[in-house]
């Protein structure tokens, strides 16, 4: 079947790497480059990327080119693999629309053609014609202040604009925009790459100026405090930084500008708790062993090889079946004939054990002499069948507590888990002595007499695996520490008389930055989206899952039934005609906790309360905000969608996107900046979606002092509300009871 035709013609290709890449590679490279990038388009197969980078090393491996060659002209080949991506997806996203404007084109290239070729003239006003030197129209001048006046005053001294002179000195091959060329007279953007300065010397030689005259002008780029740190960041990251810079940022000194920086990195960005510093630092050390067997969405990487520098790899086949069956064992709606289980995994639960043993994994296939200091196994050596001898954890135990400095709470849960496997009757492992024969030996954690040991007697293996993880698990207890705080990043909401009307000034805050809605429709849809987001948590106490799973029925479409909604565990966002407002209606099995006795196996129905422009700002999201975010993608049919893009053509979220989304809302409006006067909350820190709980169980609590109506609140029960914050009870209260 012939395939549907690019919108980046084979001609296009043709054209860039002649002009961009002959020069700098052989013609034998640039075949071959060629030959690459027309197949990928023919096949629409992406190119291979590292993040929002080409990943130049598995592209040489894959052609068989030099990789340091390559990586030398990464500025030269980026671009061209972009347009790829982009028409790839271009026509995956918008068939129909890309077949049509194709053949437009076509269209109107052949007409064009056929009248240059009759000898048609073109019509409007002729193009003015460029001169490599033009005469000045005034022999002196008033030496300007800052760069884009000088530039402004030179054109026009020389009786040309600024998008003349554009078309007189840059060149196609420069890559440089008109935008971009305007932006420098208007003192929007400064020139700072190697391309930009080359442009400003052939304005100085085109003019008759002194050589330097530019560089030499106060606010230039050698002399300009804008020449900073936020230059040397990578795209995202200044993207990241920009939000919560002052207007005036490139004026200010360069020790200020270094002291903002600092303190939007370590407030904002990051947040300066003691547990996200660790984080952010355990982060930058990744171990893994990834599982092909895992439910969900999976980070995306390259095909080309079966790990990455970053010390994640893949786990060997025999490694991934064992996965599986656990999976199987632990999902499936029966226990397979002959076995028996305690309890399953739901599809949240399995993809967090996926993780886990992941990592556990990971340790043992990290190296011994880098960072993470892992045993240095080879993959292949590892089995589940290494968890049922105690030394393995006790190494892991120790390994833990070296990196982090004491046991928490994860040393416990995965303890658990390994009594879990080997419990008599129905442990997976106890049930499956058939996985002793993977066993290999491993010099100074198991020997071969302990793997002839398990093998001769299984049972008994496994007995001992699961005393000894109940012994350790109780030792543990004993010295365990909580690192994270959850309720230190919301302190200052926690504190506050009134939490959720302290909170809700994130809202306001929102509603008083919202843009011009058409002069930026998109920017517009997104605030909107942060403020619902905000609302409907404080008014529900909704966990993430069932935040962000919340489906819509517009209104005048037919509702969900609820025994569709149990089938799919989700809730229903829709409007009531006969409570005339918004209902939330979700099925108690939906929820984490659904066998608590707060449900009563009923379903949760809230009625949101018409305040603070909440209808109106909902209609809005449904009727326009919401589609304009979605774009070309495929609607996911939930009620919050995240913004569809080249690089993420999926509209629905998942648990990480929703986190990232909530935590950049609380980053650019809950947060008062000191440097902008933006933000609504002094003190406070990024957090995701559950902390609207806390706020939620912490207002009710100190408005009423009881624990039954906090609980009603956030679904719960009053025990666990009692356990959680009974610290922010009144003390007046506390003492009474």
């Amino acid at each position: 079947m012939k395939s549907r035709r690019s919108s980046l013609p084979s001609q296009m290709i043709e054209a860039y790497c002649k002009k961009r890449l002959l020069p700098v590679f052989s013609p034998q490279v640039v075949a071959v480059l060629r030959r690459h990038l027309v197949d990928l388009l023919e096949r629409k197969e992406y190119p291979a990327y590292r993040g929002s980078r080409l990943d130049v090393r598995a592209l040489a491996e894959g052609l068989g080119l030099d990789s340091h060659l390559l990586m030398a002209e990464r500025s030269n080949l980026q671009p061209i693999f972009d347009a790829v991506t982009r028409s790839i997806t271009d026509s995956a996203l918008r068939p129909e629309a890309h077949e049509r404007d194709s053949q437009r084109r076509e269209q109107v290239h052949q007409t064009t053609s056929e009248r240059h070729s009759g000898g048609h003239k073109r019509r409007g006003k002729p193009r003015r014609p460029v001169v490599e030197f033009p005469d000045p129209l005034e022999p002196t001048w008033s030496e300007p202040s800052n760069f884009g006046a000088a530039l402004r005053l030179h054109s026009k001294r020389h009786g040309e604009s600024i998008y003349h002179l554009f078309n007189a000195v840059v060149c196609t091959e420069d890559g440089l925009k008109r935008s971009t060329f305007v932006g420098w007279g208007r003192r929007i953007t400064a020139p700072r790459s190697p391309i930009s300065l080359e442009i400003l010397r052939r304005i100085e030689r085109r003019y008759r100026l002194s050589e330097g005259y530019f560089s030499k002008i106060s606010d230039a780029v050698t002399g300009s405090p804008s020449s900073c740190e936020l230059d040397e960041m990578t795209p995202a990251e200044r993207r990241r930084f920009v939000w919560h810079l002052p207007d005036d940022f490139r004026r200010r000194s360069r020790t200020e500008q270094a002291e903002i920086l600092s303190w939007v990195r370590n407030v904002i960005i990051s947040g300066s708790t003691e547990y996200r510093r660790y984080q952010a630092a355990a982060m930058k050390q990744r171990y893994a062993v990834r599982f092909s067997c895992a439910s969900g969405p999976q980070r995306k990487h390259s095909g080309t090889r079966s790990s990455d520098p970053s010390g994640v790899v893949d786990a060997p086949n025999r490694l991934n079946e064992e996965m599986a069956e656990i999976l199987r064992f632990k999902t499936s709606t029966f226990a397979a004939f002959g076995q028996q289980r305690n309890g399953v995994w739901g599809s949240e639960t399995a993809s967090q054990k996926v993780e886990h043993f992941g990592l556990w994994f990971g340790a043992f296939t990290a190296s011994s002499e880098g960072e993470v200091q892992g045993y240095g196994v080879d993959p292949e050596v590892l089995t589940f069948a290494m968890m049922v001898f105690p030394q393995v954890w006790d190494w892991y135990l120790h390994w833990r507590e070296r990196r982090r400095g004491f046991y928490t709470r994860w040393e416990i849960d995965l303890l658990s888990v390994a009594a879990a496997l080997c419990r008599e009757e129905t442990g997976w492992l106890r049930q499956t002595p058939r996985i002793a024969s993977s066993l290999q030996a491993i010099e100074g954690l198991i020997s071969e007499q302990d793997i002839a040991d398990a093998q001769s007697d299984w049972a008994s293996a496994c007995d001992r695996m699961f005393k000894h993880a109940r012994r350790r698990i109780k030792e543990i207890e004993r010295v365990a520490k909580i690192h994270r705080d959850p309720f230190e990043p919301i302190m200052p909401v926690l504190e506050a008389p009134c939490p959720v009307g302290e909170y809700r000034k994130i809202t306001e805050e929102i509603l008083h930055r919202i843009p011009d809605e058409k002069r930026h429709p998109r920017a517009t849809a997104e605030a909107v989206r942060s403020f619902l987001l905000l609302r409907i948590g404080l008014h529900t106490g909704l966990r993430q899952k069932n935040l962000r799973e919340l489906l819509l029925c517009k209104p005048g479409d037919l509702p969900t039934s609820e025994r569709k909604l149990e089938d799919a565990k989700r809730g229903e966002l829709r409007w009531s005609t006969r409570e005339r407002g918004w209902e939330i209606l979700i099925p108690s099995v939906a929820f984490k906790n659904a066998n608590s006795s707060f449900f009563g196996s009923k379903p949760f129905r809230l009625i949101l309360p018409d305040l603070g422009r909440l209808y109106e700002l909902i209609d809005a999201w449904v009727d326009r905000h919401r589609s304009r975010l979605i774009g070309p993608a495929a609607d996911p049919g939930t009620f919050f969608v995240k913004t569809a893009k080249i690089t993420s053509t999926n509209a629905a979220y998942s648990q990480n996107t929703f986190f990232e989304a909530w935590r950049t809302v609380i980053q650019r409006y809950g947060i008062y900046n000191p440097w902008t006067g933006r933000g609504a909350i002094k003190g406070l820190l990024p957090h995701g979606p559950h902390n609207v709980r806390d706020v939620l169980a912490t207002h009710i609590l100190k408005q009423t002092g009881s624990y039954e109506q906090a609980s009603y609140a956030i679904q719960d029960t009053p025990d666990m509300v009692a356990k959680h914050y009974g610290r922010f009870l009144p003390c007046p209260i506390r003492r009474h009871r």
